[in-house]
């Protein structure tokens, strides 16, 4: 591989991983959005009020806010490593996916839902896949 491959290679991952970082910023404006307008129309200014639906969505807020950081900073550093463009989106669209799932699950009104499950099954996925790529290419 020349050098100008190198790079093309390399920025290529690291553009996967700015799209997912992207999009992951833009579900996380969605569900604190969410929270914002219950906090709104109920007239709540701190914690649920007694109100199960701003509960939820707070919950769905913080439930990804826990784990979006840590996942995307992963991704990013396997795109840093020199992994494929491939990988970092497979990683990347993983991790995204389980995390809408997982918040629309949180909506749903009959618990456990189908949507949290797969949701964290595939953030799991996720994480366990970045990683051994991290762990790994530390020794390549």
């Amino acid at each position: 591989m020349t050098s100008v491959d190198a790079t093309v290679f390399h920025h290529e991952a690291i553009s996967a991983a700015a799209l997912w970082t992207g999009l992951s910023l833009i579900l996380l404006l969605v569900l604190t959005v969410r929270v914002s307008l219950h906090r709104r129309a109920l007239k709540v200014s701190l914690g649920d009020g007694g109100h199960p639906a701003l509960n939820v969505a707070g919950r769905a807020f913080g439930n990804a806010i826990e784990y979006l950081p840590i996942g995307l900073v992963a991704i990013v550093l396997v795109a840093l490593l020199g992994y494929s463009a491939a990988f970092v989106h497979v990683l990347g669209a993983t991790l995204f996916i389980g995390r809408v799932l997982h918040a629309i699950g949180m909506h749903s009104a009959k618990q456990p839902a189908l949507g949290r499950l797969l949701g964290m099954i595939l953030t799991y996925l996720a994480f366990l896949g970045a990683a051994v790529a991290l762990v790994v290419g530390v020794f390549l």
